[in-house]
């Protein structure tokens, strides 16, 4: 008997949940470890973000019958947490208004997980072969072991989230064996 592979919408459920984790422990957390998940939040949301960008926000507009208007909303979205982490990066962890804005960004991405559950990935598993979608996941996975393996390491993730989303933009176009055009 065949086992279920695990497929790129399996990765990307699995990394809402554990945004939803990460933000649950910047809130709580305190001082140096407050500011090590914030950066592993942002790193989690960059690799995130730029999987679905890529790989699952094209497949989604070509393959869904409403995929032209479902689309832009959550790229949009994308875009408002970007810059909303972006803010944050900026302020800083001990700034006064982090918890605040923390909390707003907290909302919103979790308004659009769900947006994107219900309108991209369950219709996607239904009409795109499971093949792609695994194979998708195994492009997901080079790119993760890149980004740990790259000389900056972990290091890469402590930055602007601009470039951590550049950086993992180009991991992710080396794992499918191109160039990612931005």
């Amino acid at each position: 008997m065949r086992t279920a592979q695990q497929d790129v919408i399996d990765t990307l459920l699995g990394q809402h949940q554990q945004v939803k984790m990460l933000f649950a422990q910047v809130e709580a957390a305190d001082g140096d470890h407050r500011q090590e998940l914030f950066t592993e939040l942002v790193g989690t949301l960059a690799l995130h973000e730029s999987i679905e960008q890529l790989l699952v926000h094209p497949l989604a507009r070509q393959d869904l019958p409403d995929g032209r208007q479902v689309v832009p909303p959550r790229l949009a979205e994308e875009e408002d947490a970007k810059q909303a982490l972006s803010e944050l990066y900026e302020l800083g962890v001990t700034h006064p208004d982090f918890d605040r804005k923390l909390a707003a960004l907290r909302d919103d991405v979790t308004a659009h997980a769900e947006a994107e559950e219900e309108l991209e990935f369950n219709r996607l598993r239904k009409v795109t072969e499971p093949d792609e979608l695994a194979r998708m996941a195994a492009v997901v996975t080079h790119a993760q072991a890149l980004l740990v393996d790259s000389e900056q390491g972990r290091g890469a993730l402590a930055a602007p989230p601009d470039q951590v989303f550049d950086r993992v933009r180009d991991l992710l176009g080396k794992a499918d064996g191109s160039e990612v055009q931005r």
